[in-house]
């Protein structure tokens, strides 16, 4: 299987490569205790049902059957499937999508895309958004997937309630409940009540899986299958790597040491984490990766209830375009930052620069390679250029980028997450700074239970005119 693992490459974090700024094996070898401490914490978490989110790879196979056979009865009678959710209910999707299928999938034609529909995710309420999605959609041949576990995502209900007014006065009540598709908790929330009265159909989040922890259930897997990609394949590359993630050998536990490289440099000052992948399908890997580590490890209070204000911000940067806008100050700016790089050994396609003008030596020399070759070159020079200028810089490279080798790099950015948090002595799992935007909003809309937020809002300092200019 070995040929088929992902790759955690650190030597340029490492002292030997950029001296002052990098780490040693002493630095490494000082925190053993707090590694165990963590490891252990891990494992009991997970023992006792406070990361569900490590046993999806596992626990999936009848919800797959589910989502298969769901799938088969409606896609010869949809051409679109619109995601209406937002955060990890909408980034995985994208992420998982773009990853695996063609770049241009939307553009092909049905039969090119195997007869599985178009996929559109409306993650945002920008009042232009849903109606542009109308232009060009058909609703007779549209089946909307609505995610929120809570049920009370006012974004996305709100998407929900202004679909089913569209639906229902195109198509009457009873044709448009075969429309709509519900991905919600079992029991809770207001969606599953809904779902219940209105005979939609339904696909459950397990107990214990935040949003940002989803992709593997049906949040992830019902877009992703809709859209042709093997989900069996997804969770076993994810199951690959937990077990990768078992070990206690640090060394060779990729996902903790990724946490502990992160953590120490942290400690070092570089509280930016810069992820740049080196293909296209992996762009949107980037933006799944800044919620899961901004919104896990981004705290005030520590376990124990101290102010402690941590967190690494994430920045998203693809290669090789990004050299062009953000390199110059990755190389040449402060010591703040971490880049990751994302890899891949094997392309899906070769494509030969053609020998053409000779006579000009800064083209002629392409001639007879290939973008392959050029993009894989461009990258090691970054690294290159990187680890010349001492900054901190690691690589994680994919083999190729397929179902399997995806389902390894989300468990293993899930994993990093989470052992990182125990290493800092906080809460990776909750956001308390998102619930308090969101109850702001709820008392601003007059929502009842949240009047002591409407008086504390209507408090609040008054804008000054001389600060507005």
């Amino acid at each position: 299987m070995k040929n088929k693992s992902i790759c955690l490459d650190f030597n340029h974090m490492m002292s030997e490569f950029i001296q002052e700024q990098g780490l040693t094996e002493k630095d490494i070898e000082s925190l053993s205790d707090k590694v165990q401490q963590a490891n252990q914490a891990m494992v009991m978490k997970r023992k006792n049902g406070y990361m569900d989110w490590r046993d999806l790879p596992y626990n999936q196979n009848e919800t797959v059957e589910e989502i298969v056979n769901y799938i088969e009865e409606v896609k010869d009678k949809i051409d679109a499937f619109v995601v209406l959710g937002i955060g990890g209910s909408a980034l995985g999707p994208i992420a998982v999508q773009q990853a695996i299928n063609h770049p241009y999938y939307n553009e092909l034609s049905k039969e090119k895309r195997n007869g599985y529909p178009k996929l559109y995710v409306i993650d945002n309420i920008d009042p232009e958004r849903l109606p542009g999605l109308f232009d060009i959609i058909d609703l007779k041949t549209t089946l909307f997937n609505v995610i929120t576990k809570s049920g009370s995502t006012s974004e996305t209900m709100s998407q929900f309630m202004i679909v089913k007014q569209i639906l229902e006065e195109e198509m009457g009540a009873e044709e448009a409940k075969k429309h709509i598709v519900c991905t919600t908790d079992k029991e809770k929330g207001n969606l599953i009540k809904i779902a219940k009265e209105e005979g939609y159909q339904t696909f459950i989040i397990p107990d214990g899986v935040g949003g940002r922890f989803s992709e593997l259930t049906p949040v992830g897997l019902l877009p992703a299958a809709m859209c042709g990609i093997d989900i069996k394949e997804l969770l076993a590359g994810a199951a690959y790597m937990d077990e990768r993630c078992k070990e206690d050998n640090i060394l060779k536990n990729p996902g903790h040491m990724y946490g502990l490289l992160q953590y120490l440099a942290m400690k070092k000052g570089k509280n930016i984490s810069v992820m740049m992948p080196y293909a296209d399908s992996l762009k949107y890997i980037a933006d799944w990766y800044a919620q899961l580590w901004a919104e896990s490890l981004g705290k005030k209070y520590d376990l124990q209830g101290n102010k402690v204000y941590v967190g690494q911000t994430p920045v998203k940067a693809l290669g090789v375009t990004d050299q062009h806008s953000q390199v110059q100050l990755y190389a040449e700016g402060p010591f703040d930052k971490v880049i990751v790089f994302i890899g891949v050994d094997q392309y899906r396609d070769t494509v030969t620069i053609p020998t053409l003008y000779k006579e000009i030596p800064s083209l002629g020399f392409l001639g007879g390679n290939t973008q392959n070759q050029l993009i894989q070159t461009e990258q090691m020079a970054t690294e290159y250029a990187l680890m010349k200028a001492k900054k901190m810089n690691m690589t994680i490279t994919l083999p190729k980028v397929d179902e399997f080798t995806i389902g390894q790099l989300l468990y293993f950015f899930e994993v990093a997450t989470g052992f990182t948090g125990e290493l800092m002595n906080i809460n990776a799992f909750d956001q308390p700074g998102v619930e308090e935007g969101k109850n702001a909003t709820y008392a601003m809309f007059g929502r009842p239970g949240y009047e002591k937020k409407k008086a504390e809002l209507d408090a609040r300092p008054k804008k000054q005119e001389k600060y507005m200019i």
